[in-house]
């Protein structure tokens, strides 16, 4: 259907501008034989009609010559040939393209093939256009991307630091944005009035308006059946829409009136200058209506945020559908603008742990790096793109460079890897030009009365080149030497190179039962460049091994993080180590529940003969909470010994006596069996990965896509210029599955080395990372000036060939060529934003745009130079008064239209919805545009007459 509808269209513009030319060149063909006729008969062969104004006949029959007759007729009979055919043109030397020679006595094949070389020169320039204006949208995205950084406060009071936009969304759209995409026709008709000494064409001011209809018409049109089945598009920011729809009407009512009304044919400086001077008033009253001042601030004051992290004003119906959908409306009032920032970085952060979460859920066996890596790219894919991104994707979808899926999922790996890298601590010190530390490794010994002798390390650190010394010595504590330990003195020598150094003490056992001591050995007068460090004093902690043992916890409160995963709790055994002794543990929920946040376990630790020390492990379950605080507990049940211990029959024995009947042997025996000592319960909390909310953070504050657009280096830059990329038709749909390699298509290949050349010279502008993108901004929109000169000199050599007229030129070839990447990029838009505002908010608003900034500034810079030589300038209102206010018409029944599909229940929203409904407005919004072309063109060739 859609390629039937495509087809008919096409084919009647063809069958229509076939014939006019061909009529027009007959034409062009009879006027230049009976020209050639009637100035043979004058003997007049130096005369030629050098001058194009529709004025000249009548300079000429103004200007006489000697005998007062002979230039008179001549110029009567000129007059007569330009109505007979139909102004017949010589083409005039463009700014920058040279002219083809020669212009006279030009055959009808001739001028088919120039037309045709002139064609082909045109849509050739319109790719490079489209090429360089990638690289200029690219410099605007990380110009609009600046980022500040501010300290906000949190729910709870705390603060918090985070960056934020410079650019208001909306400010940005309606400047950098609608000049980035409407670059080539604001030029153009800049440039055409210094091409033609500061007077006016048509070629500027037609392509703006053509281009304008088109947009309004056929872009919407498009991406109003472009939808997918099921699916609708609404405008988020619909008071935004509604200023940047009125001012891009009453621009258009606003030339009408100065062209024909205030006065008619000459533009004066004021009238320039206030058309001008409606940018910035537009650009400030959508900034007004976005941020609810002045009148705005007494409405409904609902906001929500948008994928992108940034709080925006919804319509109360909108709030209402984002309920609908789970979306959280934040009724913020009169909310700072600091607070908004703050929830809307949560809401990103929100989203990225949700998307962490499913794919942890699809993919559990994965890493978890992996997973962030993964949901990285989701983020930054699904989030709402700027017009700079889609104008971007369309480009290089069009010449060969594939689509920015590739570019994403390599920022999603490098920005991880970057953030992994910031959180591990530094280790690049140098430890050679660090001072001779020596101190204990480790700094604490616990041992068994009955080990015999154990074994003490010291170890040297930093500059190891030279010989060192250091002292070290045993000291009593609760152990005495003689009586628990031997005593040592001595001295150690670290050779060069020699890192550490080893000596032994000897442990004293005896039967009588005590309890743990301990003792000290210190370091003392080391050698000269060498410090003592931290820990110079190591503590020796001797068991006795004559008592079954007491059993604890080490501390009565833990805190792990969820990411941990299997979390190891350690149950020590002191005050003895004889006999196997079993443990029973288990775990009890508190905040924390057994099933969701851990692994209930349930079991016994066996400690055998000697041992001091068991472990038990706890599985604690990973959420990827940002936010988690909960705790359970664990505990040892009363130890007991295990029927093969050695004392176990005797013990069993003294408990079955009286308590009177007991010697002094039984109750040392009594005392000996297990026990629990104080810590026989202790807390675990589980609170969130502090790496893993570090990664959040950092990946949240990074997931936007101007690093995706900007390069970094030329050599990255001409890399992709030589670089064939397929088109991944899935774009950001799936871009959590796994895909296969995609080989590029032979149209990738044929499309990559037609606009090789282009690719190769735009590698040259500089990087956007340079002085922040603006580098990149300035040199794009040089190159864009210099290639719309040629554009307008090919456009105007073009129309001059087939005699075609320049509005008509303007308003049908220039207009569409560059108009082409943004039907693209709103298509999409259209298919991949949640909303409506990057098809037709960026529309309305490049319309008001080009106007207020294009022609506003050309005549602006026209009448002041008239006004400075004494004179004035001169606009025929003509055909381009009649289209503007053709275009008037049909935009309000363009709005209209649009606007009937938003407030109709069974549609209630501008793009997409039931198939019938939406093929029909679409085709009203494609009938607007053909007979808008229609018209405009039967009148520039006074077939009609208004």
């Amino acid at each position: 259907m859609k390629l039937l509808i495509k087809s008919i269209i096409t084919g009647a513009l063809l069958v229509f501008f076939i014939y006019a030319t061909a009529q027009s060149l007959a034409k062009v063909q009879e006027a230049d034989e009976t020209r050639a006729s009637y100035r043979s008969s004058f003997n007049r062969s130096d005369f030629s009609l050098k001058d194009q104004s529709p004025f000249h006949s009548r300079r000429l029959r103004q200007a006489p010559d000697d005998d007062g007759q002979g230039e008179t007729e001549i110029s009567y009979k000129e007059e007569k040939l330009e109505e007979k055919g139909n102004e017949v043109r010589e083409c005039s030397q463009g700014l920058v393209l040279p002219l083809w020679l020669p212009q006279k006595n030009i055959s009808l094949g001739d001028r088919l093939i120039r037309g045709f070389v002139y064609f082909v020169i045109l849509v050739y320039l319109f790719v490079g256009v489209s090429i360089i204006a990638d690289r200029f949208m690219a410099a605007i995205e990380a110009i609009t991307s600046i980022e500040r950084t501010v300290v906000v406060r949190g729910p709870n009071n705390e603060k918090k630091t985070m960056s934020v936009r410079i650019w208001n969304e909306t400010v940005a759209n309606l400047t950098l944005m609608a000049l980035g995409s409407s670059a080539p026709e604001i030029l153009l008709s800049v440039i055409e009035i210094y091409a033609k000494d500061f007077e006016s064409g048509d070629l500027g001011p037609g392509t703006i308006v053509g281009s304008a209809a088109y947009n309004l018409f056929m872009i919407i049109a498009v991406c109003m059946i472009w939808i997918p089945a099921g699916e609708v598009r609404r405008i988020r920011h619909l008071r935004v829409f509604i200023v940047t729809a009125a001012f891009s009407i009453f621009a258009y009512v606003w030339l009408w009136v100065i062209l024909s009304v205030t006065s008619p044919g000459i533009i004066e400086v004021w009238e320039a200058l206030v058309t001008l001077l409606f940018f910035p008033i537009t650009v400030i009253w959508a900034y007004i209506a976005e941020r609810r001042m002045l009148v705005y601030k007494y409405m409904d004051k609902n906001f929500r945020v948008n994928k992108r992290g940034t709080v925006v004003a919804g319509e109360h119906d909108q709030v209402e559908m984002d309920a609908e959908k789970g979306r959280h409306p934040l009724s913020v009032g009169f909310q700072s603008t600091r607070n908004s920032d703050a929830e809307a970085f949560d809401e990103a952060r929100r989203e990225y742990i949700t998307v962490l979460s499913e794919l942890r859920q699809k993919y559990p066996e994965a890493e978890l790096e992996q997973l962030e890596m993964m949901a990285q790219e989701q983020v930054i894919s699904r989030g709402n793109k700027s017009r700079a991104f889609y104008r971007v994707q369309a480009t290089r979808k069009m010449v060969g460079s594939g689509n920015l899926m590739r570019k994403i999922q390599e920022r999603a790996h490098s920005d991880l890897t970057e953030v992994k890298a910031s959180l591990q601590p530094s280790e690049e010190d140098d430890e050679d030009e660090q001072p001779t530390r020596v101190y204990f490794e480790p700094g604490h010994y616990t041992v068994m009365e009955n080990c015999g002798e154990f074994e003490v390390r010291i170890v040297r650190r930093g500059d190891i080149h030279s010989y060192s010394t250091v002292e070290y010595e045993t000291q009593d504590g609760t152990a005495i030497a003689g009586t628990d330990f031997i005593g040592k003195k001595g001295t150690l020598c670290f050779p060069p190179g020699v890192d550490e150094q080893r000596f032994k003490i000897e442990v004293i056992d005896d039967d009588i039962f005590e309890e743990d001591e301990c003792f000290y050995i210190r370091l003392f007068n080391p050698s000269e460049n060498v410090i003592l460090s931290v820990p110079q004093i190591a503590t020796v902690m001797i068991l006795d091994d004559d008592h079954a043992g007491i059993f604890a916890f080490t501390d009565s409160f833990f805190e792990t993080s969820e990411s941990v995963g299997l979390y190891e709790v350690t149950v020590m055994r002191y005050s003895g180590a004889r006999g196997t002794v079993i443990v029973p543990y288990w775990t009890e929920d508190e905040t924390a529940v057994g099933g969701k946040d851990f692994e209930p376990v349930r079991g016994e630790l066996i400690f055998e003969n000697n041992e001091t020390e068991k472990n038990f492990e706890v599985l604690i379950l990973e959420e990827s909470s940002y936010e988690k605080d909960v705790s359970f507990k664990v505990h040892i049940g009363i130890p007991r010994l295990a029927p093969d211990s050695l004392h176990y029959p005797k013990i069993q024995e003294v408990e079955k006596k009286n308590t009177k009947d007991l010697t002094e042997l039984d109750r040392i025996l009594l005392l000996s069996k297990p026990r629990n000592g104080e810590l026989s319960t202790s807390h675990i909390r589980i609170r969130e990965s502090k790496e893993f909310r570090a990664t959040v953070d950092k990946l949240v504050a990074k997931a936007n896509t101007s690093a995706v657009l900007g390069t970094s280096s030329w050599k990255e830059q001409f890399k992709d210029a030589l670089t064939v990329i397929p088109a991944d038709e899935s774009e950001f749909d799936d871009a959590d599955e796994d895909v296969e390699e995609v080989v590029p298509s032979c149209l990738s290949y044929i499309s990559h080395f037609v606009c090789l050349f282009w690719k190769v010279l735009f590698a040259f502008v500089p990087p956007t990372n340079i002085s922040g993108g603006y580098v990149t901004f300035l040199v794009s929109i040089t190159v864009i000036g210099i290639i719309t000169a040629v554009i307008g000199d090919a456009a105007s050599y073009f129309g001059c060939a087939l005699n075609i007229k320049d509005s008509v030129t303007a308003i049908l070839f220039v207009a569409l060529g560059t108009s082409i990447p943004d039907t693209f990029a709103s298509m999409i838009a259209a298919k991949h934003d949640e909303g409506a505002d990057n098809c037709i908010g960026n529309v309305t608003g490049s319309n008001a745009v080009n106007v207020f900034l294009g022609i506003g500034l050309a005549w602006s810079i026209a009448s002041i130079y008239h006004m400075s030589h004494g004179g004035t300038f001169n606009v025929e209102p003509g055909t381009i008064g009649f289209a503007v206010g053709l275009f008037v018409a049909e935009a309000l029944v363009a709005i209209a239209v649009i606007m009937s599909r938003r407030w109709n229940k069974n549609i209630g929203a501008e793009l997409g919805g039931p198939r019938g409904s939406k093929y029909f407005c679409a085709s009203i919004l494609v009938f607007l545009w053909v007979f808008y072309v229609t018209i405009c063109t039967l009148e520039a060739y006074d077939i009609i007459r208004i």
